[in-house]
């Protein structure tokens, strides 16, 4: 509910603070009074368009604010506390405005500066105007809807199907992310295939490229090789001078040495070991340089196959360790691919499963909602024949689309409210027929038709008593009255018969104060109440019959409230 509401410096309205109660609250008083100020504040408030004309004449700025408290099990709340606009334990809302002459005009909800289309999202859910202004939340076909399956009370169907939608909206993406790669698959598989042919005939080895590069130094140097090693075995082997042949008679020498002087037998011992390892040496250069033969055609194989790493390796990684590692992924994608066909025509049959059932939930709502439809004309048709619209016929359309592309997040309808407000008119949408009076009259029937299942928690009502009055004036003010069990609802009314039904009475006057003139209000009780409706009754001169019908009013609308 709307607990308490702040105007400072806005048009006649210098400073207000009121504190509203829950139930039906009337504004009154006379014409040119300021009413309208607090309902234009309000719709302000809840994102309406703004002027710097609407600033108080001598001031830089104006400033509206608003308190809500709705109880914690209210659904608000809980999209309150997903937005961060209330905190996980509060349920206040405070919601600030300030206008600027300067053209900078700004918004604050629960202190955080905001933008004004917080404040437009704000405004259907927590404020339903009705009158001269915008936000009348019923005349889009989207809220039209939805008040048809409240009225119905499709919201579990309507939660099924929109689980169902959101299920198959899913397997719709993924399909299309598969049948989107098709397209290109052919072109893929070819050169994922190129590729893992390339390298798998390659028949790499990890360490193969550094035995190329030592073969080809060897096939390349053969005949310098040869000739090196002709030589270091000609120096260890073949004439008197060789090493070996010294080498031996050292040995000879150092035998006859340790015989004579046993304590050198380890240098015989050392000369026999080098002998044995130079002669080691000797054959190990021998075998080397008779095997060592020029050959260009192994010479170059070598090359090419170098050349072929070389050319893998640009293409596919730094090292044969790389290019063998993306022969690994390649085939792993061509893997996957392969399994793509499977999943695809997997995917398609859950898809055409997940469709048959969501047709049979859109079949049912749209039955559903067709049947709720008739309930709901007749009824707002008899809350408009008692608020004096007897002519007018009200009906409500559902047009389902059967196309293939027809099924959206709430079905596959389109909910409409038409209105003919005189006879042999065709109906047509509310929004463009009704004129202000005539569409607050409406909005209340249809606010009496869904009391128990809107959840806007503060109506206003302006103009609701537009060329009516005697009978038809009480019966509103008697659903206005009721209205506010379920709803904290404000009316702007002229006519006693409303104002009497109200539980609290505002009176809205002007005042004087330094030469300016100034928005006042006031609440009524008791005998200012009964002054108030007699002077509704009878004008500027109050007569002691007036007062004893406003006591009359006023009484006989308390007998009628439920103890």
């Amino acid at each position: 509910m709307l607990s308490e509401l702040r105007i400072v410096n806005f048009a006649l309205i210098e400073q207000l603070n009121l504190q509203f109660q829950s139930g039906f609250t009337v504004l009154t008083g006379e014409t040119g009074a300021g009413k309208s100020l607090l309902i234009d504040a309000i719709a302000l408030l809840i994102g309406g368009r703004a002027s710097t004309d609407q600033i108080r004449s001598g001031e830089e700025e104006a400033q509206l604010e608003a308190s809500f408290h709705l109880p914690d099990t209210h659904p608000l709340i809980r999209h309150f506390r997903s937005q961060d606009l209330i905190g996980p334990h509060d349920s206040e809302l405070i919601i600030r405005r300030v206008l600027s002459r300067s053209g900078r005009h700004r918004v604050y909800v629960n202190g955080r500066l905001c933008s004004l289309r917080v404040l437009e999202e704000l405004g259907g859910t927590l404020i339903d105007i009705h009158g001269q202004h915008e936000q009348q939340s019923l005349l889009a076909s989207a809220k039209q809807g939805e008040a048809l399956d409240a009225f119905g009370r499709l919201d579990d169907l309507r939660g099924q199907y929109a689980q169902a939608y959101r299920s198959w909206k899913d397997l719709c993406a993924q399909l299309a992310e598969l049948q989107r790669e098709v397209v290109d698959r052919a072109r893929i598989e070819d050169m994922l295939r190129f590729q893992a042919q390339e390298i798998a005939q390659a028949c790499l080895l990890p360490d193969e490229e550094e035995e190329l590069r030592n073969e080809r130094q060897r096939l390349v140097h053969v005949y310098r090789l040869r000739e090196l090693a002709h030589e270091a075995h000609g120096e260890l082997q073949e004439d008197e001078q060789a090493v070996l042949t010294r080498l031996s008679r050292i040995g000879r020498a150092l035998t006859e040495l340790a015989q004579t002087d046993p304590a050198m037998a380890d240098c015989e011992q050392a000369a026999m070991e080098s002998s044995i390892q130079l002669k080691d040496l000797a054959g190990r250069l021998r075998d080397y340089a008779q095997q060592l033969e020029a050959d260009p055609d192994r010479q170059a194989l070598v090359e090419d196959r170098l050349e072929l790493i070389q050319q893998l390796k640009k293409k596919y990684g730094g090292s044969i360790q790389a290019v063998l590692a993306m022969g690994t992924r390649v085939e792993d994608e061509l893997a996957l691919l392969d399994g793509r066909d499977e999943r695809t025509a997997q995917l398609a049959a859950r898809l055409e499963e997940e469709a048959r059932h969501l047709r049979t939930l859109a079949q049912q709502l749209s039955k559903k909602r067709m049947d709720a439809a008739k309930r709901m004309a007749r009824l707002v048709g008899a809350e408009l024949a008692a608020v004096k619209m007897e002519q007018a016929v009200f009906q409500v359309t559902v047009l389902s689309d059967e196309s293939e592309t027809g099924l959206g997040p709430t079905g596959r309808d389109r909910v409409e409210f038409l209105l003919s407000s005189n006879s042999g008119e065709p109906p047509r949408p509310l929004g463009r027929v009704a004129s202000g009076g005539e569409l607050s009259r409406i909005m209340l029937a249809l606010k009496t038709v869904l009391a128990e299942m809107d959840q806007v928690p503060v109506l206003v009502f302006d103009e609701v008593d537009t060329g009516v009055g005697g009978a038809v004036a009480a019966a509103m003010g008697t659903r206005l009255r009721k209205l506010g069990a379920f709803h904290q609802v404000f009316c702007i009314t002229h006519l006693p018969q409303i104002a009497s039904q109200a539980e609290h009475h505002l009176l809205v006057e002007k005042g004087q104060e330094a030469q300016r003139t100034s928005t006042l209000v006031r609440a009524l009780m008791g005998m200012g109440q009964e002054e108030e409706i007699a002077r509704m009754l009878g004008g500027l001169t109050i007569t002691k019959k007036m007062r004893e019908t406003a006591v009359e009013l006023i009484a006989g609308a308390k007998a009628k409230r439920p103890k």
